[in-house]
């Protein structure tokens, strides 16, 4: 009950007699709840939580004239929430007055918001420049949620709420993979911060930064097999380079500076536990942490020695090629240029795909199982490698027969596999315009016009089989055929994993997108979650991504792990085409086990209609079931405005 001399509002909480008799309600009031009663022809208004373990008084019943806890059984009187005994453990009650045209309650006026330490480190991570956070809000991080509240309403950053967890730690890792910034994910104690997992690795392999903020059971009950308790540090494992639990006497902007500097300098994951009790301390005077002078200059030199041997190697050769792996996404301007002046070839791994276009004069597209014969015949031709961010994985099949010359910022990924003829260890923007400088075409050949006729016989071979039909469903290759031409020039598209994606790698003919994938951890499902981290990169102006479309690419078998989150989708009016390949097969697993002369065995799938599940939730959906339908298919679908539209195309699981 507020004090005499506090301010108080009357607020109406019921209707003439709403409530019957001998029953109890649950009614809110601005941010109190509270459990109305009526006994004996009066009207009480209780603290709807019970002081013991919460249980909601208003989901109770009156029995032998008590109000007794639903939880736990507890009693106390309905009227003024005394329990029966002497005991002093009841509950609080407001003034109420029933009026001709209802119930009313007397509300306390809230008191000035404190901040808290969920307060003081969400402004702090803010601050380091988060504007997104993807994430269920639940009974353990309601502090941290709360938090995130106060700078969505302040427009300084925007919640996008989930239906899986896991979607939410996907769409941080291609947030990540796309812009080279952080977004955050929010999760719960227990099942919600293990269900981040698989995104974080994800994250983590691929060298996304992203920040984990979990919720975490209150810490005088740690170690005593809690609910929903788990060792968050030892479930997380190697998935953070960063890990702390928020303690009460912690340095809590610190904490939240030092994970945001560490998933931006190390392109990583940093994960911060909140138990439950230690989020909503307050931390009045506590200042939120910022990055100014905080971040050093990444443009770092390489050693002269080995810039000497690369120019050297360089220098003399006469069928050079550049190799660009994912990890020089952000230095394509002056690779290219050093590669126009050498007269080099561009081939890119899988992860690289459309870092160079497929129509530029030296782009010979993708590397390895998932690319062209052209990129194969150019690293077979040559006479030396230059090869950029790359981590020379057996998907992409880089020879080690080859002079090499390897370029990347990450020392340990220098010869990880084998030896290097030349390592250079240093920032790969920085390293290429050196390189151009001191090299210049000399003995090298132009080779651009071997790129154009090899580019002719792909392009013969390609559509020869665009006629190719079983009966069985459309051919890949006409479905990324009508897709090269359809997506738009800029578009960012995300692909999943399964044969759709080997297919997009060696079809599809990227000019200025961006392309998007769960690389070295190839986690099926990622698609679609990916491609809402990808749409809120769009969102923001003055960044190279603003405005661009986002199209997704997806098996059923990728989809079904997540398509309820198609309808996170529509909910936040997310303009994203998703292009679904329906076999009813796990086709690629299918194809793995015929190759390995096993039955095939659990790999075909029963499916909903995708096209007219997309229409339930509210987007737009088209099913095509012959090639001829696929370019309208793709108009109507890419021209949907307002939230998401789907392309269900029946596909063939052998035609890849």
């Amino acid at each position: 009950m507020p004090a005499p001399s506090a301010s108080i509002t009357w607020h109406k909480a019921l209707e003439p007699d709403e409530l019957p008799e001998g029953r109890v309600k649950t009614v809110n009031i601005g941010t109190e709840t509270i459990c109305m009663a009526r006994h004996q022809g009066q009207y009480g208004a209780l603290d709807n939580r019970c002081p013991h373990q919460g249980g909601p008084l208003g989901e109770g019943s009156i029995e032998n004239g008590l109000l007794r806890c639903p939880w736990h059984g507890w009693d106390y009187c309905p009227l003024t929430g005394k329990p029966p005994g002497g005991y002093d453990d009841g509950v609080a009650t407001y003034p109420v007055e029933p009026r001709d045209d209802g119930v009313y309650v007397a509300i306390e006026t809230p008191a000035a918001h404190v901040a808290t330490v969920s307060d003081v480190m969400v402004r702090t991570m803010v601050n380091w420049g988060v504007k997104w956070c993807f994430g269920m809000v639940g009974h353990s991080n309601l502090h941290v949620a709360d938090a995130l509240r106060l700078e969505e309403e302040a427009g300084r950053l925007t919640f996008i709420g989930v239906r899986h967890e896991g979607a939410a730690s996907f769409a941080c890792s291609a947030y990540g993979k796309l812009t080279g910034r952080p977004a955050s994910c929010l999760a719960i104690a227990g099942p919600g911060a293990t269900n981040l997992l698989t995104g974080l690795w994800d994250a983590n392999v691929d060298r996304a930064p992203a920040i984990a903020l979990t919720g975490q059971v209150s810490t005088q009950v740690l170690g005593r097999h809690n609910f929903q308790e788990v060792p968050l540090d030892k479930a997380f494992g190697q998935v953070a380079q960063y890990a702390q639990t928020v303690l009460s006497n912690s340095p809590h902007a610190e904490l939240m500076s030092l994970a945001c500097k560490s998933a931006l300098v190390h392109g990583s994951v940093s994960h911060l536990v909140f138990p439950d009790e230690v989020a909503g301390i307050a931390a009045s005077d506590a200042a939120p942490g910022d990055p100014d002078q905080r971040i050093s200059s990444h443009r770092i030199a390489p050693p002269a020695e080995s810039m000497d041997a690369a120019v050297e190697i360089l220098g003399r050769a006469k069928r050079p090629v550049i190799i660009v792996g994912h990890g020089a996404r952000f230095d394509m301007p002056a690779i290219v240029a050093l590669a126009e002046t050498l007269h080099a070839p561009i081939l890119t791994t899988f992860k690289g795909k459309g870092l160079v276009p497929d129509d530029h004069p030296l782009g010979c597209g993708v590397l390895g199982r998932s690319g062209t014969p052209i990129a194969s015949w150019f690293m077979n031709e040559s006479d030396v490698l230059l090869v950029l961010g790359a981590s020379f994985s057996n998907h992409t099949g880089i020879t080690p027969k080859k002079p090499t010359i390897q370029v990347d910022f990450d020392r340990d990924a220098l010869a990880r596999f084998h030896r290097v003829d030349v390592t250079v260890w240093g920032e790969i923007s920085a390293t290429v315009a050196l390189l151009r400088d001191r090299v210049r075409s000399g003995e090298a050949i132009d080779q651009r016009p071997e790129v154009a006729e090899r580019w002719r016989i792909w392009r013969t071979e390609k559509a020869s089989r665009l006629d190719d039909d079983r009966g069985a469903g459309v051919n890949s290759a006409s479905i990324f055929d009508a897709l090269s031409r359809a997506a738009p020039e800029d578009a960012v598209i995300v692909v999943d994993v399964g044969n759709n994606t080997y297919s997009f790698g060696r079809y599809f003919e990227c000019r200025r997108q961006a392309v998007l994938m769960s690389g070295y951890l190839g986690s099926i499902g990622f698609g679609f979650p990916a491609a809402m981290g990808a749409w809120a990169a769009t969102q923001e102006q003055g960044t190279p991504f603003h405005g661009r479309k986002v199209v997704s690419v997806s098996g059923d078998g990728g989809f079904g792990q997540y398509l309820a989150d198609f309808n996170t989708a529509v909910k936040y009016g997310m303009n994203i085409t998703h292009v679904l390949l329906n076999n009813a097969n796990l086709g690629k697993i299918t194809k793995e086990q015929r190759a390995g002369n096993w039955e095939v065995w659990q790999t075909s799938l029963t499916n909903p209609g995708f096209a007219e599940y997309a229409e339930l939730c509210g987007g737009r959906g088209i099913r095509v079931e012959c090639a001829d339908a696929l370019g309208p298919a793709f108009e109507q679908a890419l021209s949907h405005e307002g939230g998401p539209s789907l392309v269900e195309i029946v596909s063939d699981q052998e035609l890849v």
